[in-house]
């Protein structure tokens, strides 16, 4: 009897041990991404080619009805209060958040994503959509209060962070060479398409 029950028993462990092996290969799987920043490589009928950040070739489909804005450079005194704003930001050395970049929606776009979120351009970082409630200047930047509908963050803008807006868009400027970030999904097939993307002007990097 012993015997059967150590026979028996082997079938049921090599099962486990699959269903085990293949449960840690789809953990193992690389994360779809979300958003794809890179440099346009070509624009070939629906397909999109993009030097990733990181050295990779992604091909994106790009729909019919493609939201394409284009970013430009402002000033860090067009930050203004009232002004609703997405801010990349990073734990600063004082406890306080320091801004990497600054992006001011223009008033069509008001209320885009509002709230504060994990953001994947730096380690730790995070993206804070909101209406700047205050705005202090100094010597060596402004501080910001923003405010979004579950909180608020006060926020530090040095001289040297990249301030943007958006301006409008079109397929036209996916050119070679210019520089994106797309948002993209994925397809039941796997493969990728764009639903939005933000091409800088004149060289520009989109800086969020």
């Amino acid at each position: 009897m012993t015997i059967q029950r150590v026979t028996f028993a082997r079938p049921l462990l090599a099962v486990a041990m699959v269903a085990f092996s293949t449960f840690y290969a789809f953990a193992q799987k690389a994360p779809v991404p979300t958003r794809v920043r890179g440099t346009i490589e070509s624009l070939d009928g629906d397909t999109l080619s993009v030097k990733s950040r990181s050295g990779e070739d992604v091909k994106l489909h790009v729909p019919s009805d493609l939201m394409v804005s284009g970013i430009t450079k402002i000033s860090l005194s067009d930050i203004k209060v009232g002004s609703f704003v997405g801010t990349t930001t990073v734990p600063g050395p004082d406890g306080g958040q320091n801004a990497v970049e600054v992006h001011v929606f223009p008033e069509n776009m008001r209320g885009t994503g509002e709230g504060s979120r994990p953001w994947d351009l730096k380690p730790n970082s995070s993206m804070t959509n909101a209406t700047v409630a205050e705005s202090v200047v100094g010597n060596d930047g402004h501080t910001l209060l923003v405010k979004y509908k579950d909180g608020e963050k006060k926020v530090f803008v040095s001289v040297d962070t990249p301030v943007v807006t958006y301006v409008p868009g079109g397929k036209s400027d996916l050119k070679a060479g210019a520089k994106i970030i797309a948002f993209v999904k994925p397809l039941p097939d796997g493969s990728l398409e764009a639903s939005r993307v933000s091409v800088g002007r004149d060289g520009l990097t989109p800086p969020m």
